[in-house]
């Protein structure tokens, strides 16, 4: 009995030494990785100085070309993540003010990311392998119901969110393998659509008071960031457009640019459009804001 009792102690301190040394070498890895997502890029980086910069889902990643605002005098970056959702994008504006980042101008899409004031886990994942280094993603999750086990347990945050930040990620990461996430300065265009338009449905989809845009608009406040939060554009066929009324009747201050492109030759789906519908966009949208800096 003795024996085995050493024995699964001696195991257990193996195990407890291994997920020890594989949380170092993973977040080693991480710590000096900075091209292979905007959260990664953005936590290794430092001192940035933006005249506008983006963030939201799909329908910013997609929607909004900063080459149009940079060609008229002004630094932009698109850090809009596919599936994101406002609570991450509430994180990354913390990361950045974290970061000593200098924004004159966020210009924010909250349209079908006000309906749920709930999180995405594929994009929660990508902030884990900085929770020890940074005190603003600690304070942020310090309330979801796994998070004395994603810090106080060794290597069970890359356990946990092993499909995002495993081995895999980290192999690229180790390797410096680039991916696509940072061209174009953050804007990732979509191929136009040669099918038929599918609809959207958002009859089931309703706006309401949403606590990370709330936070989001402390902050630009507090450090006097000039917040334009807007809709932005779906194919006309969609279903239950009355749902961009409702948004403004929430919060009044949200511009309406969802009947901005209207065209389907512009979308690769309803809720997306192709590279010419952005462009199209990006225009609109900054000369309802901005005046060019220099010549183009």
């Amino acid at each position: 009995m003795k024996q085995f009792i050493v024995f699964i102690t001696k195991t257990l301190a193996v195990l407890i030494l291994t997920m020890g040394l594989l949380d170092v070498l993973y977040t080693t890895v991480y710590l000096q990785s900075y091209k292979r997502s905007k959260i990664d890029y953005l936590y290794n980086s430092k001192d940035k100085n933006y005249d506008v910069v983006f963030l939201g889902s799909s329908r910013v990643n997609n929607h909004f070309v900063p080459k149009f605002f940079n060609d008229q005098g002004y630094k932009t970056f698109n850090f809009g993540i596919t599936r994101s959702r406002l609570e991450e994008s509430a994180l990354m504006l913390k990361m950045m003010v974290e970061r000593n980042y200098k924004i004159k101008n966020l210009i924010l899409q909250v349209d079908l990311n006000i309906n749920t004031n709930d999180h995405s886990e594929a994009i929660r994942s990508l902030f884990m392998p900085y929770l020890h280094q940074s005190k603003t993603i600690r304070e942020y999750y310090k309330n979801i119901p796994e998070y004395n086990e994603l810090l106080y347990i060794p290597f069970y945050r890359y356990m946990h969110y092993d499909a995002c930040v495993g081995f895999r990620e980290m192999y690229f990461s180790l390797v410096h393998k680039k991916t696509n996430a940072l061209d174009n300065d953050g804007f990732y265009p979509l191929q136009s659509n040669d099918g038929k338009m599918i609809p959207a449905d958002l009859s089931k989809y309703y706006p309401k008071k949403n606590i990370a845009y709330e936070e989001i608009k402390a902050i630009c406040k507090k450090y006097h960031i000039n917040l334009i939060a807007m809709t932005t554009p779906m194919c006309m066929s969609t279903i239950n457009r009355e749902y961009f009324n409702h948004i403004h009747e929430v919060y009044p201050e949200i511009h309406n640019f969802e009947n901005a492109v209207t065209e389907d030759k512009y979308f690769a789906t309803c809720g997306h459009m192709n590279r010419a519908g952005a462009e199209v966009f990006t225009k609109i949208v900054f000369n309802a804001f901005f005046k060019p800096k220099s010549n183009p």
